[in-house]
């Protein structure tokens, strides 16, 4: 199995490449300037991979060089508050840009490259905050509106990779203890994961452009 893993220099991303490495698939993590932990697991890597520049793509497709990936995780993303009373439309708009934009970007780039193929498995790594029927607190604007628009995406992505033979999936990984959420949580980053890659592991093609929690649940829209 090849797969290739889109911000994985920390967090949940490093430890889906760590997981992967560990059962013996061939993996290529790619990160933006620092690998972290990444050079101690002996995978393959691609520096300088920013979602939101071209210059980023640019460095995937060339790092990549040609190869072709059973199934491909896109990590990369962030996590900032912006609350009513107190949005910064600069933050909305970063977050886009990196949550929503950015993936879309990426994931058109490895079609173009031909990257992923028929029987190929695309997870884009969301959160259910971006679901509007689950939305019973409010806030998060920032967050919220990006990882909607992510999954819309996501969504257009596999209706149109469908007839290619490729699956897409949106993917929501839980709160996880992670240096993005300061470590509050009510999973840790190994045991969500492991639940990521066993959906995409059991993930087919007829269950392409749905939406599922890292335990199995499936989540509205």
């Amino acid at each position: 199995m090849t797969t290739l893993v889109i911000g994985a220099n920390r967090g949940i991303g490093l430890e889906i490449a760590k997981q992967l490495s560990d059962r013996g698939d061939e993996v290529v993590a790619t990160y933006r300037s620092n690998p972290g932990e990444l050079n101690e697991l002996g995978v393959d890597t691609i520096e300088g991979v920013d979602v939101r520049t071209d210059e980023g793509v640019r460095n995937l497709i060339e790092g990549i060089d040609g190869q072709t990936f059973d199934t491909v995780y896109v990590v990369a993303g962030v996590l900032k508050g912006s609350g009513l009373g107190h949005l910064d439309f600069d933050t909305i708009r970063d977050l886009f840009d990196i949550n929503a934009v950015g993936p879309l970007k990426t994931t058109e780039a490895l079609v173009k490259a031909k990257a992923v193929t028929e029987g190929s498995k695309i997870g884009l790594l969301t959160s259910r905050m971006g679901s509007i029927a689950d939305n019973t607190s409010g806030g998060s604007y920032a967050y919220r509106m990006s990882k909607a628009a992510l999954n819309c995406a996501g969504k257009s992505l596999a209706m149109d990779l469908q007839d290619d033979g490729v699956a897409v999936v949106l993917l929501h990984p839980g709160w996880v203890r992670t240096d993005m959420t300061n470590n509050n949580g009510l999973i840790d980053v190994d045991a969500s994961a492991e639940g990521l890659i066993r959906r995409m592991d059991s993930l087919t093609l007829e269950e392409t452009g749905t939406f599922w929690h890292t335990n199995g649940e499936e989540l509205p829209w």
